[in-house]
């Protein structure tokens, strides 16, 4: 879920953090002063937990299935519904005597549900990435992670091993985060400067992809976003004499009258706007960013990333997890890029700190930019989700670590898209109707936002949300009514959610003891309605062996058409998407 690698120079930049400065303007990082940061933090909003259930087998390693295996079907799978569901995850917690420490290190596992007239089977293959070869040739941990350092070859002399600690560390391509599409080819992406090429059908391991190779970044996210004629749209670091920036990234459409090849083709990626950190030593961490239709957002949130501590951490063997810290002294700055120009807004707009790692959508709606994402109050849980929290003991020790976390609760910001110089001071430029979300000038060229809460109490109880998914191909970049996500009454989803934004009604899929990935739309073919479809998640269980299952809901009634089970055990996972080609 979040970025392994370590922001070197000619190594991929990523996870970072960074202050509230709009460099832009040669300000210093303005230090937060809203009433919203004296506000109740969601995670004491929300009702304790008691009594929850160890999450430990559901971190732990399992074998993979690479030759598709059947299901049983209970309830029934739509017809129309013909294609597979991706899913990425870690899946392998160990080499030899060599243990991972943080969730996060897990090696890439990949997941397949193939579902063609009813029918279902089951396939899952380790990524054949060179972190994994090589951990699985010497039988120990040889390539860092995020939360794990790999020590010294006990192999080399102790000299040999003392000076190892000052070499750079080289990126991991353990794409254990999510699939992503470029000109209509599959592959699996973490957040360092690799991706993988995959075979979609039989999850064969292909080409191993540097963005070096092709733009000037270090690194991209795995969250990129597709427009509507077939570009994709991502972000990456970059690092150099010049300083850290923050890249938008456009891959355009495949040439049709180019003869298909069975290779990676990235030609005529290009970064279109780079967005120069405030403090090249501390820049910011960002998971995923926002996009409209003619825009583009990226959120600068106070998580920051002590790139000279992490070179200290290294000598000393610690993990990279250690040197991210949350600065909530510091505001949160959303940076307004016209994506088709590559044009930075010269207004600054900020709001009070706040941490996000997913956007639920975005849209334009006369002169204003509506963004909905997951927000917290509190971005120290980042390194928390280590391998020894989450299999703590059910009972006192699981509550004790889930009651410390964040809740992430929706919230929507607006941007006043036309601000200048005659805009009035120290009023709520927000005028459309049945909107909370104020936006107002404190002085010229700066904007500050409050958000509205996207919710009622009633999400309270189910621990807050994320993991949040929409009609994407309809309706990402433009106004929309609903979107489906996983309730946390627990470190790990215990419940399936559809939200209405326009009336803030819930509607749950819940039971004891299952706990499902993150919800997928596919819409009906004939679809007229933005809820005509269904909606599926992979559900897993630490009370039963083998007991995972395919869920498929109707995504309207929000209810059980089916299930697919497979006797097999599947660790709980990251992201996924439906390939219609299947």
């Amino acid at each position: 879920m979040l970025q392994r690698c370590f922001a070197v120079k000619h190594q991929k930049c990523f996870v970072d953090y960074k202050t509230s400065h709009d460099f832009r303007h040669g300000e210093q990082p303005a230090m937060s002063k809203s009433k919203e940061t004296t506000s109740i933090p969601s995670r004491e909003r929300c009702p304790l937990a008691k009594g929850l259930e160890s999450m430990a087998p559901l971190v732990r390693s399992v074998e993979e299935t690479p030759d598709p295996i059947p299901t049983t079907i209970t309830g029934r799978i739509p017809s129309w519904v013909n294609g597979s569901f991706l899913r990425n995850g870690p899946g392998k917690f160990e080499f030899g005597k060599d243990r991972y420490t943080h969730w996060f290190d897990g090696m890439a596992m990949m997941h397949r549900f193939h579902i063609r007239d009813g029918d279902v089977t089951y396939s899952s293959r380790f990524l054949r990435s060179d972190s994994y070869v090589r951990n699985s040739e010497k039988n120990r941990i040889v390539v860092s992670e995020f939360g794990t350092v790999a020590m010294p070859d006990p192999c080399k002399n102790i000299f040999a091993r003392f000076f190892s600690r000052f070499q750079i560390p080289k990126a991991t391509d353990n794409a254990s985060v999510n699939f992503v599409k470029y000109k209509g080819d599959y592959y699996v992406s973490t957040e360092t400067n690799y991706m993988r090429r995959v075979d979609p059908q039989s999850l064969e391991t292909k080409e191993k992809v540097d963005w070096t190779q092709y733009i000037a970044v270090n690194s991209a996210t795995a969250h990129p976003h597709y427009g509507t004629d077939g570009a994709t749209y991502n972000m990456g670091n970059s690092y150099g004499k010049g300083g850290f920036f923050y890249n938008i990234i456009r891959v355009p459409p495949p040439d049709e009258n180019a003869a298909k090849a069975d290779s990676p083709d990235f030609a005529g990626a290009e970064v279109i706007c780079s967005i120069p950190a405030a403090e090249p030593r501390k820049p910011s961490y960002y998971h995923s960013f926002v996009m409209s239709e003619n825009y583009i957002v990226f959120i600068e949130q106070p998580i920051k990333l002590d790139l000279l501590k992490f070179m200290l951490y290294r000598i000393q063997g610690k993990s990279f997890h250690k040197v991210m810290t949350w600065e909530p002294k510091y505001d949160t700055i959303f940076h307004l890029v016209n994506r088709h120009t590559g044009k930075v807004s010269e207004v600054s707009y900020r709001a009070a700190p706040m941490f996000t790692l997913h956007q639920i959508n975005a849209y334009e709606d006369n002169g204003f930019l509506v963004m909905d994402m997951c927000c917290g109050d509190d971005g120290d849980s980042i390194g928390d989700f280590t391998l020894e929290n989450l299999r703590k003991g059910t009972g006192e020790e699981m509550d004790k670590f889930y009651n410390s976390l964040c809740r992430n609760l929706p919230r929507r910001y607006v941007l006043p898209l036309t601000v200048d110089k005659k805009t009035p001071l120290d009023q709520n430029l927000v005028t459309l109707n049945g909107f909370k979300a104020t936006a107002t000038m404190t002085k010229p060229g700066e904007v500050y936002m409050t958000h509205e809460e996207l919710h009622d109490d009633e999400l309270l109880q189910y621990g807050g949300l994320e993991f949040p998914q929409i009609n994407y191909e309809k309706h990402n970049g433009r106004p929309y009514r609903y979107f489906y996500s996983c309730g946390f009454g627990n470190v790990f989803s215990d419940s399936l959610l559809k939200m209405d934004v326009h009336t803030k009604e819930l509607k749950v899929w819940r039971y004891p003891g299952l706990y499902p990935s993150e919800p997928v739309f596919v819409a009906s073919p004939q679809a007229t309605d933005e809820d005509d479809g269904v909606v599926m998640s992979v559900i897993i269980t630490p009370r039963k062996e083998k007991s995972t299952f395919l869920l498929v809901l109707d995504a309207k009634t929000f209810t059980e058409l089916g299930r697919a089970e497979v006797p097999v055990n599947v660790p709980y996972g990251t992201h996924g998407v439906f390939n219609e080609m299947g």
